[in-house]
């Protein structure tokens, strides 16, 4: 599931929706960003298959970054079973993030 979060009643819904969730918290003027997102992508889609995973434009909806404690790009953060388990922000190993997933997804789906 690739979708754009507009709203806290956006991304509340799809927390309790959805029993693993990644949320992307990015900015178009931010390259880091732009060349993470794709690699994001193609790693949830084949590794994780089961993962939702959404978008917030910080830039474009800063009161929904803050209302959620991000105010880096990029800042991944991700959910299993409706609740927190870990964030990361700028400097993010693909490697590093998909071993993190990897141990609650196979916890909850394995």
């Amino acid at each position: 599931m690739k979708q754009e979060i507009r709203n806290q009643e956006m991304l509340e819904q799809l927390n309790r929706d959805q029993a693993a969730l990644l949320v992307y918290f990015y900015n178009d003027s931010c390259a880091p960003c732009v060349a993470l997102r794709p690699k994001v992508e193609q790693m949830v889609t084949e590794q994780f298959p089961l993962m939702a995973h959404t978008y917030v434009n910080a830039a474009e909806f800063p009161e929904l970054s803050a209302s959620n404690g991000v105010f880096a790009s990029p800042t991944i953060v991700v959910f299993f079973d409706g609740k927190e388990n870990f964030r990361v922000s700028k400097y993010i190993s693909i490697d590093e993030l998909g071993g993190r997933i990897e141990r609650y997804y196979n916890m909850i789906f394995g």
